[in-house]
């Protein structure tokens, strides 16, 4: 990933967060056809450091499990928020117009060694985790547990699990950094303006860049 010095974001409590907020991940493997990605909700896990651990599951039925490469680490890539920036928002338009469209976004790329586990217990496990935490602003959040036991392991034989203790952590938050503070305070009113949860998040994170 093209990573300008304004753009890296390195605090791994920061790039955590954007992984427990945007959970679906692609996840990107090399395989004997070529590269593959798969889309797949994750669980980050802090533990070990610096970076800690990925997990999360697939079906049974999908080959990436055994197609993989072993000798090439696999990426996971999560995409926060984005967002359109338009230059009629800009100051300096009105200046010198000398300015052009961009694109604000915030991403994170973790990669590693994927590992498979087909162990039920850790399966249940994590399908427990991932079901709480996704569940958890239901009036009535549903729990494994809420399924028969035997619906329940018969579901668990049709998934695999996978694994990725996390070797490279990299995030990019292009957050109109490397424009004057006139130009960020009008992007933040324009996207303010524009309304929706993207170019919400976007503003905020335009307020507060990385420090």
């Amino acid at each position: 990933m093209y990573l300008p010095a304004h753009f890296e974001e390195s605090r791994v409590e920061v790039l955590h967060q954007l992984i427990r907020d945007y959970g679906l991940g692609t996840l990107v493997t090399l395989s004997a056809g070529g590269l593959e990605a798969n889309h797949i909700p994750f669980e980050i896990d802090p533990e070990p450091a610096p970076f800690g651990t990925l997990r999360a599951h697939v079906a049974r039925n999908n080959p990436v499990w055994r197609e993989f490469s072993s000798d090439v680490d696999a990426l996971a890539v999560f995409q926060g928020a984005q967002a359109y920036i338009s230059p009629n928002w800009y100051q300096t338009k009105q200046e010198n117009g000398q300015v052009v469209p961009t694109y604000n976004y915030m991403v994170v790329h973790a990669g590693g060694a994927m590992k498979i586990i087909e162990d039920p217990v850790w399966l249940l496990a994590l399908v427990g985790r991932l079901t709480n935490r996704y569940e958890a602003s239901q009036a009535a959040p549903w729990k494994v547990s809420d399924a028969p036991d035997q619906y329940i392991e018969k579901m668990l034989s049709a998934i695999v699990g996978i694994e990725i203790p996390i070797k490279k952590l990299v995030g990019k938050w292009k957050v109109s950094q490397n424009r004057p503070a006139v130009d960020r305070a009008r992007v933040v009113s324009g996207l303010q303006e524009q309304g929706g949860e993207n170019a919400i998040a976007m503003a905020t994170a335009v307020q507060s860049p990385k420090s």
